[in-house]
């Protein structure tokens, strides 16, 4: 994903990882969710019990295959999960390459041997192309950043850091447990081991205006990463956010797909945009509700993206 040439004129109007991943692949490729058994500093006592605010027991990863016996085994039944379910509507689609994504909790916080095992078995996997690994800026040792930076001589390495927000205020209240300062030298660091970069951002974050987040946007996109991923805050079921639900303010699909917009215009046209939504699990989802349309809040944005560039007569 590094230093690529962003081509903007694709059918959703904006430098999306479906398009990037085509242009280096040839072909569609799929993210698979997987769990590396791994805790938090924020749940294990180092920093917190809890996790941040809005953080479900699933560790954000509500979505990731179950724990078995071996990431291959993961590995496996999430592709067969994804070919049953995409070649079922679609019996020409090709599901041939796909992503190994560590998603839950900090996939960076274990013994050095141990994510070396696991890592080493899922990017060794034939019909993995990449390596994505969710994790905290302040869970990169030099041993880990070692780590990295050789299994991204085998395919390449994605990592992907939680920061939500800019703004110290905001990342005390939702109690990420670092501040900014930290996120800044991991971004340093891992430029330094030529790994990209992907960074999560929360859009609707407790007492935070449009202009806080645009900043938190603007902040990012002035640094040297390759994607992002804006996410809508989901209040779960079980978080300690759910207990503010009454207090909290929260977005209508017109202002979310406002707001993204907005965001989306603020960024470098090179970075690539692996999210502009989210969809919490269904059995959890206290609210907003409308987030559960996935599909319906995507085209939401892209028919007002469509209809905004044709009024300004440019692509995006």
């Amino acid at each position: 994903m590094k230093k690529h040439v962003a081509r903007m004129w694709n059918d959703k109007r904006y430098f999306s990882l479906d398009y990037y991943a085509k242009q280096q692949y040839g072909e569609k490729v799929y993210k698979v969710a997987l769990d590396g058994g791994m805790t938090c500093p924020n749940r294990d006592g180092t920093l917190g019990d809890n996790g941040c605010i809005f953080c479900s027991a699933g560790g954000s990863g509500d979505f990731a295959a179950p724990l078995t016996s071996s990431v291959t085994e993961q590995i496996d039944l999430a592709i067969e999960g994804i070919r049953a379910s995409k070649q079922k509507s679609q019996k020409s689609l090709v599901c041939n390459k796909f992503i190994a994504y560590f998603q839950s909790y900090t996939n960076t916080y274990a013994p050095i041997s141990y994510l070396r095992d696991l890592f080493t078995e899922a990017i060794s996997h034939p019909s993995i192309v990449a390596l994505s690994i969710g994790t905290r800026p302040d869970c990169l040792s030099n041993e880990v950043l070692d780590l990295l930076e050789s299994l991204n001589q085998i395919k390449p390495v994605w990592v992907e850091l939680g920061l939500q927000t800019i703004h110290e205020k905001t990342a005390n209240f939702i109690r990420r447990g670092y501040p900014l300062s930290v996120f800044d030298e991991a971004v340093t660091n891992l430029n330094k081991r030529n790994i990209d970069i992907i960074v999560h951002l929360i859009l609707g974050l407790p007492f935070e205006t449009n202009a806080d987040i645009l900043e938190s946007v603007r902040y990012v996109g002035r640094l040297p990463i390759q994607g992002i991923k804006l996410q809508l805050l989901h209040v779960l079921k079980g978080t300690d956010l759910a207990d503010y639900l009454n207090q909290l303010k929260l977005l209508t699909l017109d202002e979310y797909v406002d707001l993204v917009i907005q965001c989306l215009e603020q960024l470098p046209p090179d970075i690539v945009i692996h999210r502009i939504t989210g969809d919490g699990p269904k059995e959890l989802l206290l609210a907003p509700t409308w987030s559960m349309q996935k599909k319906h809040v995507m085209n939401e944005i892209n028919r007002t993206l469509t209809l905004k560039n044709s009024w300004q007569g440019k692509e995006w």
